[in-house]
């Protein structure tokens, strides 16, 4: 996967480094690049083509049907779908296909000067240049018996918009190849469960990110700035009303305030405990002015499209290969190519054994 990201434009340390980094602006062209080769070989590729619909017969998929009208017709198709991709959830629940909820995180960006974050890990070391902005990764166990992690840091990075729907607001985190904005984020997120949180629907983790979006557009002021509050004043519970010397980086902005509302109070509970144990481990950690940015629901997906082991195919719908971060079978770009090479192995095979390989199989790639 590495070698193929490299061929495609990628910075070649990637193969060496211990934690290698394309950079947001570098991968969009390494995707570029990637896709031109799809289509020089052959492929095709469809933009604004979304899928609304699955032909199935007897339990056999046949095709899929686009919002245009126009069916697609296969009995191969791999399903790449983002983990974001919360209208093809409905519609394959709606189809009967078998799905289950898996666990994700809920919770903010937190963000820190960079400079701090080397002093604290790099020490003499801070600010060499062989060494770059210093990153970090953190857990705490809480009393509640939730576990609080950071998630996706950025050293030298910045929090982005990230909400795929009007009046929902949802942050992320980015890095540039050269990491050197001012400040370092991360998520501090805290583990949802299934089964302790909402057992029996498979669609309940997607309401309940729908719901926490919605609430935290209207602590922004319902024109997706994004609520925020000061860690000192988070872990008192007080809201917060001017920023320190750290500043935001969330654009359009960020509206400060009290975000106990935006999230479920065991979050919110294990979130102010765990923050001062991390200052424990990152001195400044929990400085007062530190900026917390709501909020993070997009860690993964909230769904598995279930598979069997061995072909790889839906459990109860043949012809349908879920696969990726979207169909709850990997975890970033790296496991999702992984993955990737997996189904296509899996589906290249069936299609030798059926004896139909002259059958192209589609593929659906969102998010």
């Amino acid at each position: 996967v590495m070698h193929e990201f490299v061929r495609a434009g990628a910075p070649e340390e990637i193969l060496y480094v211990s934690k290698p980094h394309i950079g947001t602006f570098r991968l969009t062209g390494v995707v570029a690049a990637m896709r031109e080769e799809i289509i020089a070989l052959g492929g095709e590729v469809r933009f604004e083509s979304k899928v609304t619909d699955l032909v199935i017969n007897d339990g056999q998929l046949e095709g899929v049907v686009l919002a245009s009208g126009e069916t697609l017709h296969s009995r191969h198709v791999v399903l790449a779908l983002g983990h974001s991709s919360r209208d093809t959830f409905r519609m394959l629940h709606r189809q009967g296909v078998y799905i289950e909820a898996k666990p994700f995180a809920v919770g903010f960006r937190i963000e820190h000067p960079q400079g701090m974050i080397d002093q604290a890990r790099l020490g003499k070391y801070a600010g060499h240049p062989e060494l770059g902005a210093a990153d970090y990764k953190l857990v705490h166990h809480a009393r509640n018996g939730r576990a609080v992690y950071s998630f996706c840091m950025c050293p030298g990075g910045t929090v982005v918009a990230a909400t795929s729907e009007p009046g929902r607001v949802v942050t992320n985190g980015m890095s540039q190849y050269s990491r050197n904005e001012r400040n370092a984020n991360s998520g501090i997120v805290v583990g949802i469960n299934p089964e302790q949180d909402f057992p029996g629907d498979p669609l309940a983790g997607v309401e309940l990110q729908e719901r926490l979006e919605s609430r935290a557009y209207e602590l922004g002021g319902s024109d997706y700035s994004a609520p925020g509050q000061l860690v000192g004043d988070f872990i008192r519970g007080v809201p917060s009303t001017e920023f320190g010397e750290v500043e935001p980086s969330y654009k359009p902005g960020v509206r400060l305030g009290d975000l106990a509302p935006s999230l479920p109070a065991y979050a919110i509970e294990a979130i102010r405990e765990a923050l001062p144990a991390f200052g424990k481990q990152i001195r400044g950690f929990d400085r007062h002015d530190a900026i917390l940015t709501g909020i993070e629901t997009r860690t993964s997906s909230p769904v598995r499209i279930t598979r069997d082991n061995e072909t790889l195919q839906s459990l109860n719908l043949r012809g349908l290969y879920p696969a990726g971060e979207g169909a709850g079978y990997a975890g970033g770009i790296l496991s999702a190519g992984v993955d990737g090479i997996k189904v296509a192995e899996a589906l290249a095979k069936a299609m030798l054994a059926e004896g139909d390989a002259q059958d192209a199989p589609l593929v659906r790639a969102a998010g």
